[in-house]
């Protein structure tokens, strides 16, 4: 009885190499391995990866900023009591800097 016990627990314990060694093949454990062993590879992605984002952030807030003005643009062409008012004190602080600017 011992020897079937043990054949079913060799066979669950291949099993389950089996299925670690394809979720380590799927996860690339080797290809991270790899790069850890080269830290200049390291720094030239971790640079790339910087660069992008921050191009990606700049983007993104262009995006952001015009449709904000867009629809500053727009409710200031309708009228609107409070916010004619605010953008009339916002051109005139603005009229104000660019007139002390050296």
């Amino acid at each position: 009885m011992s020897k079937t016990i043990d054949e079913g627990l060799i066979s669950t314990l291949i099993r389950r190499l089996e299925k670690l060694a394809t979720s380590m093949e799927k996860a690339s454990v080797a290809e991270y391995i790899e790069l850890y062993r080269n830290p200049r590879r390291i720094i030239y992605l971790n640079f790339v990866a910087g660069v992008v984002r921050g191009f990606g952030i700049a983007v993104g807030f262009t995006v952001v900023g015009a449709v904000f003005l867009l629809l500053l643009t727009r409710l200031a062409s309708l009228n609107l009591p409070v916010i004619g008012d605010y953008i009339a004190q916002l051109t005139k602080i603005v009229m104000e800097r660019l007139a002390t600017a050296p």
